[in-house]
């Protein structure tokens, strides 16, 4: 009913704040925040305001489609597309197994942003085809910090939360929460901090960004020497005794050896790399020695940048060596409902040798796993609402290797540059057509889940990924007959853990498609439609059996056992709900072994072998392009149409207004950012914030975007074409997209000519 506001959630950053929306048929017309939200309680920020343009766009998929010999697709009905698949899957899987090779499947996904649903049965998939080769966004950013969390704390599913609401510190590192947020109702929070007069921030940035021009303390530091900055303070610290002895005797273990390197560090030597001023510095330490509850904020400025792996082992020593962690305004660790990464096991790949963190594979290596010539390369790739064409590093290379796959099919809700290179595409009812949830669950000590429902009905055409899924499985001959799963789904819950393992005795294949399984069964039994969310209900038995008193604590509930998973699932049924709430002292129940520990030998090492000699700016390239700049209206790439911008149409490339001038440029101007990787031609825009030799150009952008006639003109730069998977961190592989050596050139007259063009036809076709 049009007028009528409906509960959901922001799906454009992980902290999925809670919504309400009007509708007019299947648009979306009206956003505002939820009040009744127990966690975001009404906060909306300027991008969760255009929703309005989510999903309604030229690139929806309504039909699944096949490659044909000329590259071009055309569509097919369901039943071929799934038939033809399966075909091609069981071909691929028993050359695997005649050959005594381990699986050869990549699966590129695990949900998006607000879209985790299809995650579940997307590793069923790559499960039964006996591969282990997953792949997705948390291993192009995130990786390097939870191989430090598992050195540290036992476990890489052991994660760590800020507690911006009650520090009196906060040190934000590698990030602008203005813009990109990463703790609940950032703008307030920051507002709250700046005006107390007992309360203080410090920045560590290149760019002096709002956050920063908030804070009592700004250190610019030159890009890529996180870790030198973060070395030095550390060792000042200690210097200047700061170590906190009692935590660090009663909690930790290792701080000997670190304090050892940190005692050789040349200080002044490694901030004059740094390039800011000792006297700021000291500063810093002085407002750290002076917290009594410091908390650390931290981003991809870090974990994307020089040295990314130590610089998460750094920021966690800068919070536990001073003793600023476990406790109220500290750094903690959070509760998981279902967590989003498994543990590391110590397996690495045959192929470039990395470690799986997380049960994830780097997404840089994604392109080498297939076009290397070891008999056990990667021969399918199965992409699910993930677009690794436009946003892994190193395009040409992953474009070559998609279309070199023996088979590649792509799952999504639109036409994406991934989607155009697949031998199969099928398309995926939207977030906002289907039950979803927001899974990224951070919090401490209360934590908090939200289901949401749909808002609409999916497009004719579409399926959501659970069913996909599970006619797949079918064709493939794994599934149980339809009457047996039906008579499972009649009777009662008690009954379904025995009667699932009952099938999986029959076929041990089957073990792989437990959340497929629950689909076809407990799912049937789910109000509203709301089947494809089943594998929740393992998630809330598994939360209440291992966290029972939290649980029983967050829903007021007396419940043990089975009763109390079921309560649960009923709360998550039901709307946004806390679905744990920890005492403070709860947190070190949390960890995986009996003392963090601090000396990670690897990481020490590296440490100590810093040498800022061996890391001077190449002439040929001079300015460092920091790759992948969040901004006011730019987020991940399910919002494809253009329009939805309502700042930044062209995502211009920000330079200083002198560095612009060096080659003859003005703002406005089309410039080429050039590295050795590749070259781009966008339009230029003055920002005298940035750090001299400093670049910047946004992420979310080079999509392409369907115009009159039938072509697609991309919109925006493609910043992937200037970067190489191979310049990544040494431990997790991830990329270094905040310090991509570049330089300017003036973008040639044909270059200019193109660029203007295709702009005025995008532009037209905004309302």
């Amino acid at each position: 009913m049009t007028g009528e506001w409906h509960r959901t959630a922001c799906s454009l950053c992980y902290l999925n704040c809670g919504l309400e929306v009007q509708l007019d048929g299947r648009k979306i017309t009206r956003v505002r925040g939820d009040k009744a939200h127990p966690r975001s309680a009404g906060y909306l920020c300027q991008k969760a305001q255009r929703l309005t343009f989510y999903g309604d766009h030229e690139d929806r998929l309504t039909t699944p489609l096949r490659r044909r010999p000329d590259g071009t697709h055309e569509p097919i009905d369901w039943d071929t597309a799934l038939t033809e698949i399966a075909v091609k899957l069981h071909a691929i899987r028993d050359a695997d197994t005649a050959a005594g090779r381990p699986g050869s499947f990549a699966y590129v996904g695990g949900g998006g942003q607000g879209n985790h649903s299809g995650g579940a049965y997307g590793t069923s998939l790559l499960k039964w085809m006996n591969s282990t080769r997953h792949f997705n966004a948390l291993s192009q950013e995130k990786t390097g910090d939870f191989w430090v969390n598992g050195r540290m704390f036992g476990s890489t599913i052991v994660h760590t939360a800020e507690d911006v609401e009650h520090c009196d510190l906060l040190v934000v590192l590698g990030c602008n929460p203005w813009q990109a947020h990463g703790f609940s109702n950032a703008r307030q929070a920051l507002n709250t901090l700046k005006n107390d007069p007992d309360r203080r921030m410090i920045v560590i940035d290149p760019r002096r960004t709002e956050t920063a021009e908030m804070a009592d303390l700004h250190l610019p530091l030159r890009p890529g020497t996180d870790a030198y900055l973060l070395g030095a303070i550390l060792a000042l610290l200690l210097e200047r005794g700061g170590a906190d002895e009692r935590f660090l005797a009663e909690r930790t273990e290792g701080f000997d050896e670190v304090a050892a390197v940190l005692a050789k560090v040349p200080v002044d030597a490694w901030i004059a790399h740094a390039g800011v001023s000792r006297v700021d510095v000291e500063r810093a330490v002085e407002l750290i020695l002076a917290a009594e509850a410091m908390t650390v904020r931290v981003e991809l400025g870090i974990q994307q940048g020089r040295h990314s792996t130590l610089n998460s082992y750094l920021e966690k020593l800068l919070y536990l060596l001073t003793g600023h962690f476990g406790r109220r305004g500290t750094n903690n660790l959070h509760s998981w409902l279902q967590p989003l990464w498994g543990a590391t096991t110590g397996q690495r790949s045959e192929i470039t040798g990395f470690e799986y963190i997380g049960g994830l594979l780097p997404a840089n290596t994604l392109a080498e796993e297939v076009l290397a010539g070891h008999p056990n390369h990667v021969r399918a790739v199965w992409v699910e609402s993930s677009n690794p064409a436009n946003t892994f590093a190193g395009t040409h290379e992953v474009e070559r290797a998609l279309e070199a796959a023996e088979l590649t099919v792509v799952v999504d809700v639109a036409y994406t540059e991934t989607a155009a290179l697949a031998d199969y595409v099928l398309p995926a009812a939207s977030q906002h057509e289907k039950w979803e949830f927001t899974l990224f669950t951070f919090e401490w000590p209360t934590n908090y889940f939200q289901l949401r429902r749909p808002l609409l009905d999916p497009l004719p055409g579409t399926l959501v990924e659970a069913e996909i899924y599970a006619r797949l499985f079918d064709e493939l001959g794994v599934l149980p007959p339809s009457d047996v799963l039906a008579a499972l789904a009649a009777r009662p819950r008690a009954e379904l853990q025995a009667a699932l393992g009952a099938l999986v005795q029959a076929m041990p294949e089957r073990a792989a498609i437990l959340p497929v399984l629950l689909y076809r069964t407990l799912g049937a039994s789910l109000p509203d439609g709301a089947a494809s969310i089943a594998p929740l209900w393992a998630g809330c038995h598994r939360a209440a059996k291992t966290m029972t008193v939290p649980v029983q604590r967050a829903l007021g509930s007396s419940a043990t056992g089975p009763r109390l998973g079921e309560e649960l699932f009923e709360r998550v049924l039901a709307g946004p709900t806390p679905f744990s709430a920890h005492e403070q002292d709860e947190v070190w129940s949390l960890l995986r072994r009996a003392k963090v520990q601090l000396a990670v030998p690897e990481l020490l090492d590296w440490l100590a072998a810093l040498d800022p000699t061996a890391e001077r700016t190449d002439p040929a390239y001079p300015f460092s392009l920091l790759n992948g700049q969040r901004r006011a209206h730019n987020a991940n790439q399910i919002l494809r149409d253009p329009r939805w911008r309502r700042t930044d149409p062209d995502g211009a490339l920000r330079a200083r207004p002198e560095e612009l001038a060096s080659i003859g440029a003005v703002p406005g101007d089309w410039v080429a950012v050039v590295t050795a990787a590749g070259r781009v031609v966008v339009r230029a825009e003055a920002d005298p914030a940035l750090r001299p030799g400093q670049l910047a150009l946004p992420h979310g952008y080079g999509m392409a975007h369907p115009v009159a006639g039938g072509r697609r003109v991309v919109s925006g730069p493609r910043i992937n074409l200037l970067t190489d998977a191979l310049d990544r961190d040494p431990i997790a592989g991830t990329p270094h997209h905040k310090d991509v050596p570049a330089r300017l050139e003036p973008a040639t007259e044909e270059e200019r000519a193109r660029a203007e063009a295709d702009r005025v036809i995008v532009a037209s076709g905004r309302s």
